[in-house]
């Protein structure tokens, strides 16, 4: 087999039991512990280094490992779309990356992993006027559901950082789900090779925090730590070159429904991490807002896939 092949979609590889199958759930439960394990990484890695920094020196070095691979695979570099690339690339990478490591500086690891993935809602709410995909019946329960958990978790009777971190981890997850309508719109108008839209999308917004970090830099990055270079090089490799190529197989050989339901446990896997390794233990309000949040993510994915059942 080709490597190239590691990345083209194949829709006849869905019978159960199939190698192919088999492997990209496998790829998917790794992503799933990667990516959840990651908001715990970033955590540590802020403590030795200011944060818009630490996101610039993790996404730009990841933007190369991901140009040379499809270097490497003899996919086209040329930016796609550029006026649409750009603008996902600094509202996506740049303004989602910036603002939840920003969010973590103050928050906690696991309340702001779940805050960031609420980003479906956002793409649920303006689908409706943009897309004209309307809001159906559990969609209104999933949609309800998260609100909810949301002002658990954000609390604002408690005007402490904590609430700071929220809402602009809150921010970031609206910015995501602009981003994913604009990739909507770009796809009507062309077929885009996604793994040279991520190197395009890594390169750009990791430039912008790069403008951003140097403008208020203020701490140098503490090399001489090894919890800082074990931080950092699990974020660039790991979770960002990696953990891009993962997502890229799991989509391109599992329903998207099938990969929702991995998405799903991201952030529980970031709770849990969280609460392991940083002892965050979230208090009763937190606990009951991110359950709802979770239940509601849950409702939204077993949706897809019976949605995609009926129509395969």
């Amino acid at each position: 087999m080709k490597a190239s092949h590691f990345f083209e979609a194949k829709p006849s590889i869905s019978r159960n039991g199939s190698k192919s199958t088999k492997q990209a759930f496998a790829a998917l439960a790794l992503l799933t512990i990667i990516w959840g394990y990651n908001w715990v990484a970033m955590k540590v890695g802020i403590r030795y280094c200011e944060p818009f920094a630490f996101t610039a020196l993790r996404l730009l070095p990841g933007s190369i490992v991901i140009f040379l691979l499809a270097a490497l695979l003899k996919y086209p570099l040329k930016m796609p779309a550029p006026k649409y690339t750009i603008t996902i690339s600094i509202l996506q990478t740049g303004g989602f990356s910036g603002l939840t490591i920003w969010a973590l500086e103050s928050g906690g690891a696991g309340k702001v992993a779940v805050l960031a993935y609420i980003m479906p809602f956002w793409v649920l709410i303006m689908a409706w006027p943009i897309l004209g995909e309307k809001i159906q019946g559990l969609q209104w329960v999933a949609t309800g559901s998260a609100l909810i958990g949301l002002f658990l978790i954000i609390s604002p009777w408690h005007m402490t950082d904590s609430l700071q971190s929220s809402i602009i981890a809150v921010i970031a997850s609206f910015l995501w789900g602009v981003g994913s309508i604009l990739i909507k719109l770009m796809q009507r108008k062309q077929p885009i090779n996604i793994l040279s839209f991520t190197a395009w999308q890594l390169l750009i917004g990791g430039a912008l925090i790069a403008v951003i970090a140097i403008l208020r830099f203020d701490t140098q990055p503490t090399w001489s730590s090894g919890a800082f270079i074990a931080a950092l090089v699990f974020n660039i490799l790991i979770s960002t070159a990696l953990g891009w190529l993962l997502w890229i197989y799991a989509l391109n050989n599992l329903s998207a429904g099938t990969v929702g339901v991995g998405s799903l446990a991201i952030p529980v896997v970031g709770v849990l991490s969280a609460w392991i390794q940083l002892h965050e233990q979230p208090d009763l309000w937190e606990a009951l807002g991110m359950l709802l949040i979770i239940v509601a993510l849950a409702i939204l994915t077993v949706r897809g896939i019976l949605l995609d059942r009926r129509l395969s």
